[in-house]
């Protein structure tokens, strides 16, 4: 078991990074779900409407959270190495990778934005749900949303370069002050409280955008403000050069997982369409499951973040095998942390749907969809530390095998098969979707257990 559990110290460390990032994570995925009921409150069809627009969003989110984890890998090492102007160097890349994606997102969403939401539009005899209202506050919320993605880009850019370079508490405030701010403009805007006017799905989409402004603007002039501390800001934008050799690094390992997230992400849009081909009812009720889901998330969320601080510093610093014992505890941690919570969301499932104004089948469904996610947490967090395992070794093609390919050749096919070629209820369906993580499971524990990721990435940069 020693090599399981750490001592105290041990664990000091892992919450000094882990509890800002659970905080973070944790109360915005909470002002999520009382967004998600606020808007629920207004009506079935809404809800629905934003729940598939966040959907496509997800796509666009997982996208730049790909791009920014290549040379997130090579920062976290330079900063362990000591070497600031490395970590420089990976903040610039992060620059033009995350404007260009999200730029390329707004473009696309301004084109096909209305086919892609009419993918989600499957009608049933037994639904109350009009596709006609669904779409229409579809577009009406995604119009607003796109406004907000270029200050969700730049402060992404800004804090995970932070978090990188183990600053966690930053990034933890600017999320808690905008979290706030939506949630507060979102009561106003979205039932015209204060004098408001009552805006519906169109107050929640201008209450986002809102807080991503503050949220970014607190990172990016912190950071500028204690350059004595991030010393990779000083001087940050008297030049935006990168050296032809670092960038064909970060390009052979970060595109990988580019590409990974964004097919990932596009895999599991996918999977949602064929969920809702079992009718709207099926559409609310995972849009439900997804938000409650997350909010039990971010303990294995946050430990995978620690994984890629704490190990890759250490590879970084040359200390391999510490590494590898540290990364063993870590998810060691996740799952039996996640097994816990799994079983308490369990329980308590039913009575968060008491909050939501919505038909009784949805209701049902949600339960159904919250229960099998809640049984599954431990295998969700041993994939997602398996996964960060990987990438902060800089294994980004084995990381690409494992997430995205796994889920093209294997999840997509069953899911495509089991919406179109059986008439299995959509629990059913998603239990088996789900289940079939368990294969995942067991081919990350091999690449894990044989140490093909412990590698130093910049001990001659």
């Amino acid at each position: 078991m020693s090599k399981l559990i750490g001592d105290r110290a041990f664990y000091r460390r892992v919450l000094t990074v882990a509890v800002p990032i659970v905080i973070q994570n944790g109360i915005s995925n909470f002002v999520s779900l009382l967004d998600n009921i606020m808007i629920g409150r207004v009506g079935t069809e809404p809800m629905s409407g934003v729940g598939i627009v966040n959907q496509l969003l997800f796509v666009l989110y997982l996208a730049l959270f790909g791009a920014l984890s290549g040379p997130g890998i090579f920062g976290a090492q330079f900063f362990g190495k000591g070497d600031h102007r490395g970590v420089q160097h990976t903040f610039r890349f992060k620059l033009y990778i995350g404007l260009f994606i999200v730029l390329a997102g707004i473009g696309a969403m301004l084109l096909w934005g209305d086919p892609l939401l009419t993918l989600y539009l499957h009608d049933s005899v037994d639904s109350t749900q009009s596709p006609e209202l669904v779409m229409q506050y579809g577009r009406e919320y995604l119009a607003i949303m796109l406004i907000g993605l270029v200050p969700f880009a730049l402060e992404e850019v800004y804090a995970s370069t932070l978090r990188e370079c183990g600053e966690t508490r930053v990034p933890m405030v600017a999320g808690l002050v905008a979290v706030f701010v939506n949630l507060g403009l979102n009561y106003v805007l979205i039932f015209g409280k204060c004098g408001f006017p009552k805006l519906g799905v169109a107050g929640a989409a201008i209450a986002t955008v809102v807080s991503r402004f503050v949220q970014a603007a607190i990172v990016i002039f912190w950071t500028h403000l204690h350059t004595q501390l991030m010393r990779w800001a000083e001087g940050l934008y008297r030049s935006f050069r990168i050296p032809l050799s670092l960038t064909g690094k970060i390009v052979i390992k970060g595109f990988p997982l580019m590409f990974n997230e964004i097919l990932w992400s596009v895999g599991m849009a996918f999977l949602n369409q064929c969920y809702s081909r079992r009718g709207l009812d099926a559409v609310a009720g995972i849009n439900i499951s997804s938000t409650i889901n997350n909010l039990f998330n971010v303990v294995f969320i946050a430990m995978g973040s620690a994984i890629a601080i704490m190990v890759g510093q250490l590879l970084g610093a040359g200390k391999l095998e510490e590494a590898k014992d540290t990364d063993t505890k870590l998810i060691f941690a996740a799952v039996t942390s996640s097994a816990v919570l799994g079983a308490i969301l369990f329980v308590v499932a039913p009575y968060f749907l008491l909050l939501y104004d919505t038909t009784d089948e949805v209701r049902r469904l949600a339960i159904g969809f919250i229960r099998i996610c809640a049984c599954c947490m431990p295998l969700f967090a041993f994939m997602h530390s398996a996964y960060f395992t990987l990438r902060t070794g800089g294994k980004t093609g084995i990381t690409f095998a494992f997430d995205s390919a796994f889920l093209w050749c294997f999840s997509v096919p069953l899911g495509y098969l089991l919406a179109t070629r059986t008439a299995l209820p959509v629990l059913t369906f998603y239990l088996a979707m789900q289940s079939a993580d368990v294969i995942k499971c067991a081919i990350g524990f091999v690449l894990v257990k044989k140490g093909v990721w412990v590698q130093n990435l910049v001990k001659e940069e």
